[in-house]
């Protein structure tokens, strides 16, 4: 299984959680098969949205959630 990454961002209540304001909003960057290319992606997005305080993008280690006990055992 690849290590899938999921890149999102959006308008948050506080700059500093993770509670966005409107989900119907939320910018869906893409889906990733390594780190290296959803960092790429998370930095463009944020670098371009940066003078905005209330916007935010993360990115998801979709891979963890699915397969949680793979990364324990290695």
């Amino acid at each position: 299984m690849s290590k899938l990454h999921l890149v999102f961002g959006g308008r948050v209540k506080d700059p500093q959680g993770l509670d966005f304001v409107d989900l119907k909003k939320v910018d869906l960057v893409g889906l990733f098969d390594n780190y290296a290319d959803a960092e790429e992606a998370w930095r463009a997005n944020a670098q371009r949205t940066v003078d905005d305080a209330e916007m935010k993008y993360v990115v998801v280690h979709l891979h963890r959630l699915l397969e949680p006990d793979v990364e324990a055992k290695v």
